[in-house]
C-alpha cells in the first residue's frame, strides 16, 4: 500500500514537470509569427511603441536588388499601439535618447519613416561605398555630418546657418560639401523654405515609391468591390504588383492613416475603404 502511494506522488510531480500544454511564447524576432488577423489575435495591437516598433523591424520583407534598412512608418504605429497619444509620447522619448530618428517623406502631408539610429548611419555608409566605386569623394564632411550634425541635430530638419555652424566644427564648409551631402541623399531641400533642410534617407527613393504606389493599388482594389470591403484574411495573402513592399506593410499603413477601416463581422474581420 505505502509501494502505491509513492508511485502516485511520482507520477504527479512527473506531470508537473512535463505539461501537456505549455504557454506558448510570443516570440518578437519572427517575422511570419504574427499576421494582421489570426484565431486569437485581431490586428495585433501594443501597450508598448517599442514592442511594435521591433516586430515591425523584423517583418520588413526582404526584397530584392533593394538595400534599404528596416524602417516603420509612423501611421502603422497608429495601428497597432492602441494609444495613439502615447505613441507620440514615446517617439519623443526614444528620438531625444538618440534611439531612433524621424524623417519627413514627400509621399504624404504627415507620413514620416521611423528608422532606428544604427540602421540609419548602416544605410549612410552603404551609400557611400556605391559613390565610392563611381567617384572620388571627400569623405570629411560626411565623418562632420555624423559627428557633428546627426548627433547633435535631432529634428526632422534643419536650416542652412545652423547646418554649417555644426559642421564647421570639423573644418571649412563651402556650397560644393553642402552639395554633396544632398546629392548622396542626406538632406533634401525644402520647397517653402529655400534656407531649410530635411534629413533624408539615402538610396530611399525605390521605397518612397513603393509606398505611394502600393496605397494607390490597394484602395484601388477595394473601391473596386462592391461594398468596397473585404476579409482580412484572403486579403492579406494577395500580392501587390506595383510596391516592393508586401501587404501586411500596406494594410498597417492605410488602416493608422485612417484611409482604411476594419469592422468586426460573423465571417471575420473586415477591411474596408473608410467613407468621406
Amino acid at each position: 500500500m505505502h509501494h502505491q502511494e509513492k508511485k502516485k506522488k511520482k507520477k504527479k510531480k512527473k506531470r508537473r514537470a512535463n505539461p501537456k500544454n505549455p504557454k506558448p511564447q510570443e516570440n518578437l524576432s519572427n517575422p511570419g509569427l504574427f499576421h494582421l488577423e489570426s484565431k486569437t489575435v485581431r490586428l495585433k495591437t501594443f501597450c508598448d511603441t517599442m514592442d511594435a516598433l521591433r516586430l515591425m523591424h523584423a517583418q520588413l520583407p526582404n526584397m530584392e536588388k533593394v538595400t534599404t534598412q528596416p524602417f516603420v512608418l509612423r501611421s502603422q504605429l497608429y495601428s497597432s499601439v492602441k494609444d495613439r497619444t502615447q505613441v507620440d509620447r514615446d517617439l519623443e522619448i526614444l528620438r531625444k535618447e538618440k534611439v531612433l530618428r524621424l524623417f519627413k517623406l514627400n509621399t504624404g502631408q504627415d507620413d514620416h519613416a521611423i528608422m532606428f539610429v544604427e540602421d540609419y548611419l548602416n544605410q549612410i555608409d552603404e551609400a557611400l561605398k556605391r559613390i565610392h566605386g563611381v567617384h572620388v569623394v571627400d569623405d570629411d564632411i560626411f565623418e562632420w555630418f555624423k559627428c557633428y550634425v546627426i548627433d547633435t541635430k535631432l529634428d526632422v530638419s534643419i536650416d542652412h546657418n545652423e547646418l554649417c555652424s555644426l559642421l564647421s566644427c570639423g573644418g571649412k564648409v563651402n556650397d560644393d560639401r553642402i552639395s554633396l551631402l544632398m546629392n548622396v541623399g542626406l538632406l533634401s531641400r525644402q520647397l517653402i523654405d529655400s534656407n531649410a533642410y530635411w534629413f533624408t534617407i539615402p538610396n530611399f527613393g525605390s521605397m518612397l515609391k513603393g509606398i505611394s504606389q502600393g496605397r494607390k493599388e490597394l484602395l484601388s482594389f477595394l473601391n473596386r468591390r462592391k461594398y468596397k470591403e473585404m476579409l482580412m484574411a484572403p486579403l492579406e495573402k494577395k500580392r501587390l504588383r506595383m510596391s516592393p513592399l508586401d501587404m501586411r506593410f500596406h494594410l498597417r499603413d492605410l488602416i493608422g492613416s485612417g484611409q482604411l477601416k476594419t469592422i468586426q463581422s460573423p465571417t471575420g474581420l473586415l477591411v474596408r475603404v473608410s467613407g468621406d
